[in-house]
């Protein structure tokens, strides 16, 4: 069975490596620890001396200077090494007779001196680069929260200016809703109001049309949302829109607009035309794919279209914004009959539906 190790423990590991030297800002407890050390290392000498081949007077006093520079830094290393080199040289290089001076000792030293500059030196640079380590560990920590704020603050701002801009929008159509008021003439006045009906949805859909991070909108969703919309704004509580989206079908900013648009006039027109005088009635919305291609159709259950009718001889703005948002879509518009009513049908490339603005 393989073991995976403790994230605690390493956590922990590191930490403490982190932290040495230990005692940073209180040298002197280095100092207490380094001596304490090489004491341990001269007791440990003196008591196993025996069971020692002769000839490893340092034996013992090489872990207690390694020891003390990788506790608590060179300094303190430098003094465990100077006084277990002392000790070494005092009771164990020529024991018996004490401190001697001759080219044995002088070699037996010089051979001390060596191993332990080196282990100290080792250990400075390991402890050195480790905190470059640790150093650059906190910029990437720090760096990676700044990031996040100032990925968070960025996210408030674009909700701030789509809020703000859905705001300016319904102020416009409420404008152009009071300009009527001073119009007596009849075309004039359906104008001002399909204008001001077009510019209260997008506002109110505005927030649901952008991401700042260009996310798809769920095309059900979306149809959704703008169908409630129109209807909320129709003033007929007692109107059905019943709409059947199917799931999985996404929709790029890019998109969004024309079909909000397109979908807004064809209930406008159902209102309208289908259901006159305030009638109340069902309007019935379906979303669904066909191959490569999504179908949106909306169906009322009105009187369906006059004898004759052309849609390339209405001169109807909203139909002509309708025709032209299709070409833009790359879509297929039909306004016919439907058994009852009237049906329009709006056929778009799946693929064309993805595209974002930039």
């Amino acid at each position: 069975m393989t073991s995976h190790p403790d994230p605690g423990q390493s956590t922990f590991r590191a930490t403490f490596i982190e932290r040495l030297p230990l005692a940073g800002n209180r040298p002197y407890l280095g100092y207490g620890g380094a001596i304490a050390l090489s004491v341990v290392a001269l007791w440990l000498r003196w008591e196993m001396d025996a069971a020692f081949p002769p000839g490893y007077p340092f034996l013992t006093f090489f872990p207690a200077v390694i020891l003390s520079s990788f506790l608590f830094g060179p300094r303190p290393g430098i003094l465990a090494g100077l006084l277990c080199g002392a000790f070494a040289w005092y009771f164990f290089v020529a024991p018996g007779v004490g401190p001697v001076i001759n080219a044995r000792t002088i070699t037996s030293m010089l051979f001390y001196a060596g191993v332990v500059t080196i282990d100290i030196v080792l250990v400075h640079l390991m402890q050195r680069a480790n905190r470059r380590l640790a150093d650059a560990r906190e910029n990437v920590r720090l760096l990676a929260e700044e990031r996040g704020q100032l990925a968070e603050r960025a996210q408030v701002l674009f909700q701030e200016l789509q809020h703000r801009v859905g705001n300016n929008l319904q102020m416009v159509g409420a404008v152009l809703a009071l300009q009527l008021r001073t119009l007596k003439e009849p075309t004039a006045r359906q104008a001002i109001s399909d204008a001001a009906a077009r510019l209260t949805v997008i506002g109110r859909i505005q927030r649901q049309l952008y991401s700042p991070d260009g996310r798809m909108v769920a095309l059900d969703t979306f149809i959704r949302q703008v169908a409630e919309a129109v209807m909320a704004s129709s003033g007929r509580p007692g109107t059905e829109c019943r709409i059947e989206a199917e799931e999985g079908i996404d929709v790029g900013s890019e998109s969004a607009v024309p079909i909000a648009l397109i979908l807004t006039e064809a209930i406008a027109n159902a209102l309208e035309h289908a259901l006159p005088d305030g009638a109340n009635g069902v309007i019935e919305i379906d979303v669904r794919r066909e191959g490569e291609l999504v179908a949106l159709t909306v169906r009322d259950h009105g009187a369906g279209l006059p004898d004759g009718f052309s849609i390339d001889a209405v001169d109807s703005i909203g139909l002509r914004i309708s025709r032209v948002l299709s070409e833009q879509l790359l879509a297929e518009y039909r306004l016919d009959n439907s058994d009852p009513g009237t049906r329009m049908a709006l056929r778009m490339p799946a693929a064309q539906l993805v595209r974002s603005r930039p």
